[in-house]
């Protein structure tokens, strides 16, 4: 089989693949999907409307041959498509894939974090602005507070989906006097922490 290599704007190889699998998601935060346009009676696709994991496959199969070798599942929120860990699985089987990794808020994570690797998850990125709860909550807009975002990471530590990047959007006014204790908690934990504006 032949490989074509196509490159970027800058010459740079195109080597990695995002997939998003499905557009739903369990928080409201503020700078991306705000309550007040994604209301509780806001319309998601249906399901028979998303990528089915058979249709994925395929993408990533197609994909290897023009040189993508990292996989990047996304969403929304990755993590409520109960099933997920088995489409970790068959990306896993293509052996042309070296990484395969997945961008979540971990809300879900410490229920899944363990299947996730076992299917062949080699690492996670977790969104969390705020170890303040009354900031985080505010931010994710449903109330959530860290604890079981906390525990989805400490638990994926645990099963070896590491090292853990830890995105965090700073606003200015809202969860910037809250950024230091996210960076000592992140040094504690041997997690990474990649701040975006």
């Amino acid at each position: 089989m032949k490989t074509i290599n196509p490159v970027d704007q800058l010459n740079r190889p195109l080597r990695d693949l995002r997939i998003s699998v499905t557009d739903r998601y369990n928080f409201r935060c503020t700078y991306c999907m705000p309550a007040e346009i994604f209301g509780e009676r806001y319309e998601f696709l249906p399901k028979e409307k998303l990528l089915s994991f058979e249709e994925i496959y395929r993408i990533a199969k197609i994909s290897v041959q023009i040189g993508v070798k990292k996989i990047r599942i996304t969403g929304g929120e990755p993590l409520v498509r109960q099933d997920i860990p088995d489409l970790i699985e068959m990306l896993s089987e293509i052996d042309e894939i070296d990484y395969i990794a997945m961008t979540t808020n971990a809300y879900l994570l410490e229920k899944f974090a363990q299947d996730l690797k076992s299917a062949g998850l080699n690492r996670i990125t977790v969104s969390l602005d705020s170890l303040d709860d009354d900031v985080f909550q505010k931010m994710n807009g449903r109330g959530f507070d860290t604890s079981k975002v906390k525990n989805g990471i400490l638990e994926a530590k645990k099963a070896g989906l590491s090292p853990i990047k830890i995105n965090a959007v700073v606003q200015k006014n809202v969860n910037d006097h809250t950024i230091l204790d996210l960076i000592d908690w992140c040094r504690e934990n041997k997690l990474i922490p990649r701040f975006i504006e």
